[in-house]
Parts: structure tokens; sequence; C-alpha cells
């Protein structure tokens, strides 16, 4: 495989050679602000490629391997190899694309990965990890803008840091993500506004303080460069209530009440419009994606967590 392994004519690689040295401002993304700042090292590919990537652990469950080389504690190599071998199974899936276009452009690899030369292959990228940090694949990948995926708990202080720090040209900017102030479902609901409420030095007794709170944590977002909110849902709802109908909603939920389905949708859907009118105010971009129902294996996420790989593709239907 080579560089044109997925462009099929002239036309595409004549496009490919125009735009494949064009800067890249990634609005979305998942990496931690900490490692960026610290310009973390890698010992090994493994802790690269399967440290905390639920879409391949989810592909590896697919094809029958043991959690003890997915989350357990199985060591480096094995895990490599056992990614190795579900790889091979894998083409045509964007994962296969992915990996063999990442040997190639960070550790000049150009065979295709397979659980016969995993040792091989996991010994070359070692080595080249030596001369790569965080830092040096964002610069490497031509990234001149990144933005992360913050709580609105988050003290941003890496995000601070590395504002501070003029030695990295590549902008790092936090993202507002309050999926969790919004999840008003979630067991763990009550002890995240408890954590809300003392970030933002807010009493969190209302629908309306809660916004409230949430206003304050935007407004200190924005001052640290924030342009953009991120939101999960599970669909796009509109279940439009009066704001004293809401008040009772909230209400409920403090007093560790159950609510519906319908006083659910009802709650977030106000939850979005209030907050949709304060991007406003700073001119905020607002990210919605949809249609993912997260969690799905209850076993699995009492002993792993949440993002772990047991998400799948929703195909609810409200009525």
């Amino acid at each position: 495989m080579n560089e044109n392994f997925l462009l099929k004519n002239e036309t595409a690689i004549n496009l490919y050679k125009v735009v494949k040295d064009v800067p890249i401002l990634d609005y979305h993304c998942h990496i931690d602000p900490k490692e960026i700042y610290e310009d973390k090292k890698f010992t090994t590919i493994t802790q690269v490629w399967l440290g905390g990537d639920h879409y391949k652990w989810k592909q590896m469950r697919g094809n029958g391997i043991d959690e003890k080389y997915i989350t357990g504690n199985a060591g480096d190599y094995e895990k490599f190899h056992a990614w190795a071998c579900t790889l091979e199974k894998l083409i045509g899936n964007p994962l296969y694309h992915w990996s063999h276009l990442e040997l190639q452009r960070y550790f000049d690899i150009y065979e295709p990965l397979n659980g016969k030369n995993s040792k091989e292959i996991f010994d070359k990228c070692n080595e080249k990890l030596k001369e790569i940090s965080a830092r040096k694949i964002i610069e490497q990948s031509k990234v001149t803008l990144i933005c992360t995926t913050d709580d609105p708990t988050d003290d941003l202080k890496y995000h601070q840091l590395l504002k501070e720090d003029l030695s990295f040209k590549t902008q790092v900017l936090p993202c507002f993500r309050p999926d969790k102030a919004m999840n008003i479902e979630s067991i763990d609901y009550l002890n995240y506004l408890n954590r809300l409420s003392k970030v933002s030095n807010t009493e969190i007794n209302s629908f309306k303080s809660l916004i409230n709170a949430l206003k304050l944590r935007i407004e200190y977002f924005n001052s640290l460069g924030c342009k953009a909110s991120d939101h999960a849902l599970q669909y796009i709802m509109c279940n439009e209530k009066t704001a004293d109908e809401i008040e009772v909603i909230f209400n409920k939920r403090l007093n560790n009440e159950k609510i519906d389905k319908e006083e659910e949708s009802a709650f977030k859907t106000m939850f979005l419009n209030e907050l949709s009118k304060e991007y406003t105010k700073y001119n905020w971009a607002m990210q919605i994606h949809y249609g993912c129902k997260r969690n799905n294996n209850s076993l699995m996420f009492e002993k792993l967590g949440p993002d772990t790989g047991y998400d799948t593709i929703d195909n609810y239907a409200p009525s």
C-alpha cells in the first residue's frame, strides 16, 4: 500500500496533491491537553494505539479476543499481536485504512500488519517512537488548531499553560461539552451537580441556577479561547414546556425522584435552548452529534466505566 491506495484515478491523485499539505484545523478531538503540554512520549506502539481506543477494543471483542488482551493485564506486545490478528480481518473497515496510513506516515512502514509480522512491526514502531512525542506528531501532521473536549467542571489548567507556552505553535483551545449537566437521567447526576456547584461557586437548587452556573463556566471557557460547544444526543428532541414545568421536573430530580422519558426530553429541550442562547452571545459554534446509544453492556460498564467499546448506533424513535 502507498499513499494513493484509496485514490482510484488520476483526478483523485491530482486533487490530493493539491490539498495534502494544507494545514489541519481539528475542531473536535479527544486528545488530553495535559499530554500535549507535557509533550508526552510513548514507550510502545500499544500505548499509542490501544491505550484508550475503544473503537479498536470493540473490533477485538468482535474477533473473539479475550478481555485480558484488550483492557486486561496482558503485556504490550501480547495486546499488539491480538490487534494485529484482528486487523487482518478488517479489510474494508475504516480502522484498517487508518491503521495502515498511520504506519506509513509516522513509522515509514508500508507492509500490511498481520499476526505473522506483528513482532517485527512492533519493534520497528517502538524504535521510531524514541524520536516521536505528542507535539511532534501534531506538528508533523500540520495541525495548526486543536479543540479538545472539556467538561464544564474542568479547570482548564493545561489550556492556560499551553496558552502561555510560546514554543508550541499549534493553538490548543477548549471545547465546552456539557453532556453530564444535561443527562438528568444519569445515576450520577446529583453528584455531578455538586461538582458543578463547587467549581462555579453557585448553589444549584433550581433549573435557573443550573443554567446560571453553566453561564459562568461558559464565560470562563470563552476567556481561554473556546469557540465551540459539543453535544452528544441520543436523538434530536423537541418537547417544549414552560419554565415552571421544567422547574418541577428538575426539582423532582433534585429530590431523587424518578422522572419519565417525556419529562427527560422536555428538560433536555429547554437545556439546549437556553445554552444555545448563551453560545450566540459569544459567537460560538454549536456542534451536535446524535444517534449513538451508549454503554449498552451494564456488566462491563460496572467493570470498566463509560466509553470502553459498548456503544452502538441507535434506532430510538420517540413517540
